[in-house]
């Protein structure tokens, strides 16, 4: 179908040059599908291109039928409605395509990126704390992009950055520390990233008492626990100007401002930093806490990975990479491209790239994300030397990724154009904000198995339990919720935020995975009671509906490719939606297997292989099974 559209774009083309003396570039123009209360298969407007043949709509669009119909024999008929030039393409060309398909083994498969490389990071999550519905779009989106890729040829390495370091992993560190008394995953009879992301909420639990009991005391003028003199002065000034302050709105960022260097100061952080600082000296003790607790955390994550079905090549940890990164910084400074200021901090100048100055390193020689990110970005390259690097990470990091683009094109990184942001949308919930800290996020093992619950109930009341085994059925179960969770966050364009709804993802009708599972199991279920095995036949010219489900199928190709160029599942989720739809519009206005005619039987099965194949294929680039039965 594509390379008709193509050949028929350029007999426009090829038209408008001989009968009209003008050029058109072939690539540029449009054909639409024909509105379905005309007769047709493809449109083409003439309207744009009226001051090219200076004639009326009707007399161009006239030339240009008469023209098409006698140089491209796929044209069997025309016909013109003012400027709109319907196409009819001929009884011999949809069969012709059907057979191609039908004969395809993997259909929509493309090779836009062969001979190319690229790395796709996605989920790199903190090891302080479990994952969660965040991480579960983080996922599901990077491990798409990524079997879509492989799909259009790429060779793709899956990578997975462990934010192992830094200030946020010592305080669930120093929270078991101080509270924990001993306690292990074992003895607590809890997953290892969900005991260690307990703590993480501990410390935040802990810390706020610490802030209320400081406020306390400041309201009283007591600024005994501000030993620093320069944050004692830095306070006063802040209460002096909260108490001239007769604007609400500003009196609450002042009152921030405030929490925020209280916040700092407390015995808690003090304490967090000092475990940092260890950290990043060596010491003994401390590396021991961080390795015991990590290894819990891998553990507990290697488990849900494995019940989303998802995997990785290589995986990458930011205690190694900082090291690199900071190499990289001290390159910069002997190359002129960074800044040391006085108190011995490096910077990086971007205002002149319209942003602002960037730290790099701290003036106590510690790290910051950015560094790492450098690191990280080398030891990638070093190890795979990809033509493309893509990063899924939320939108609220744009701004970093911007940065980190334009200081690795100033260290003369060749792989610095390859860098890609892969931005994508929060995820709310009807109730609000997710706060890992406050312990109200979204736990993606909790979500999967209520998901999984909900997917037993729904198909035991509807009833599709029968002749399975047990085992068969808890199978379809979580296959059924996978699909639902999975389809659901995919099925949205990722720049766009989105709200998750867990009733709505799991309803059998709709723009839903069980929909399109269903719809899989239907198919499969008219296949069994075949040979599997049909001969397209030409004495059987296809009905509309038949036409018009295999138009969509024909274009699976296209779109699979254009979903590796924009990095986007979602434009197959709703491509293969649109294919379940019009299938179900086809068998519930047409007969198959009751079908007395045995060519046109034999098409419509062919037709059943196809779509149940594309369907199989376009939810595999979701990450997502479909059930033989149902």
């Amino acid at each position: 179908m594509n390379e008709l559209v193509f050949e028929i774009k350029k007999q426009i083309s090829d038209c408008f040059k001989n009968s009209f003396g003008e050029e058109l570039e072939a690539g540029a123009l449009k054909l639409e599908k024909t509105d379905k209360d005309h007769k047709g298969d493809l449109t083409f407007v003439v309207f744009p291109y009226l001051r090219l043949s200076k004639k009326n709509p009707e007399q161009t669009a006239e030339i240009l039928g008469k023209y098409l119909q006698e140089h491209c024999m796929e044209i069997s008929k025309y016909n013109v409605i003012k400027g709109f030039l319907n196409l009819e393409l001929s009884p011999e060309f949809w069969l012709k395509e059907l057979t191609s398909l039908y004969e395809d083994p993997d259909p929509g498969q493309n090779s836009s990126g062969k001979g190319k490389s690229v790395m796709v990071e996605f989920s790199s999550p903190n090891t302080n704390k479990p994952l969660h519905l965040g991480h579960v779009r983080n996922i599901t989106l990077g491990y798409s992009v990524s079997r879509i890729l492989e799909f259009a040829g790429y060779r793709v390495i899956k990578a997975n950055l462990i934010n192992d370091r830094g200030i946020h992993i010592c305080k669930s560190m120093l929270a078991w520390q101080k509270f924990g008394i001993g306690e292990t995953p074992e003895s607590a009879g809890m997953k290892g990233d969900h005991l260690v992301g307990k703590y993480y909420v501990e410390f935040d639990r802990h810390l706020q008492e610490e802030v209320k009991a400081i406020q306390v005391r400041v309201n009283q003028n007591d600024l005994s626990d501000l030993n620093d003199q320069v944050q004692r002065q830095n306070l006063i000034q802040l209460l002096e100007k909260l108490k001239a302050e007769s604007d609400n709105e500003k009196r609450k960022e002042t009152e921030s401002e405030i929490k925020t260097l209280i916040t700092r100061n407390t015995q808690l952080m003090s304490e967090a930093n000092e475990m940092l600082r260890k950290w990043e000296s060596g010491d003994a003790e401390t590396l021991k806490i961080w390795e015991m607790m990590n290894s819990w955390v891998y553990k507990g994550f290697d488990e849900t990975y494995r019940r989303m079905g998802v995997s990785f090549d290589k995986y990458y940890y930011e205690s190694n990479t900082y090291l690199l990164g900071k190499r990289s910084v001290m390159e910069g400074l002997e190359m002129g491209v960074f800044q040391k200021d006085e108190d011995g901090s490096v910077w990086v100048d971007l205002t002149e790239e319209g942003l602002d100055r960037k730290i790099l390193l701290r003036a106590d020689g510690t790290s910051v994300y950015m560094t790492q990110d450098i690191g990280t970005a080398q030891m990638k390259y070093d190890d795979a030397h990809m033509d493309h690097s893509v990063y899924v990470v939320g939108n609220e990091q744009d701004y970093h990724f911007k940065v980190l683009k334009l200081i690795l094109k100033k260290l003369n990184k060749p792989y610095a154009d390859g860098v890609y942001h892969l931005s994508y949308g929060m995820v709310d919930l009807p109730h609000g904000k997710m706060k890992s800290r406050e312990g109200t996020v979204v736990d993606a093992d909790e979500l999967m198995q209520s998901m999984y619950q909900s997917a037993k109930q729904i198909t035991m009341d509807l009833g599709k339990t029968e002749g399975l085994a047990p085992s068969e059925l808890e199978l379809l179960y979580e296959t059924i919720a996978q699909g639902a969770l999975k389809y659901f966050l995919l099925k949205v364009d990722p720049v766009k935020r989105m709200l998750f709804n867990p009733e709505e993802s799991i309803d059998f009708q709709g723009n839903t995975g069980p929909f399109i599972q269903y719809t899989y199991a239907r198919i499969r279920s008219i296949l069994r009671n075949t040979n599997d095995s049909f001969k397209v036949s030409e004495k059987a010219p296809l009905m509309e509906v038949e036409k018009e489900l295999l138009a969509l199928l024909s274009s699976f190709s296209q779109k699979s490719e254009q979903a590796a160029i924009e990095y986007n599942p979602a434009l197959i989720a709703n491509f293969i939606y649109e294919v379940a739809r019009s299938f179900n519009r086809l068998y519930h206005e047409v007969s198959i297997l009751g079908e007395q005619d045995e060519n046109i039987k034999q098409n419509r099965l062919a037709m059943c292989s196809v779509t149940s194949k594309t369907i199989k294929n376009g939810m595999e680039l979701l990450g997502i099974n479909v059930p033989e039965r149902m």
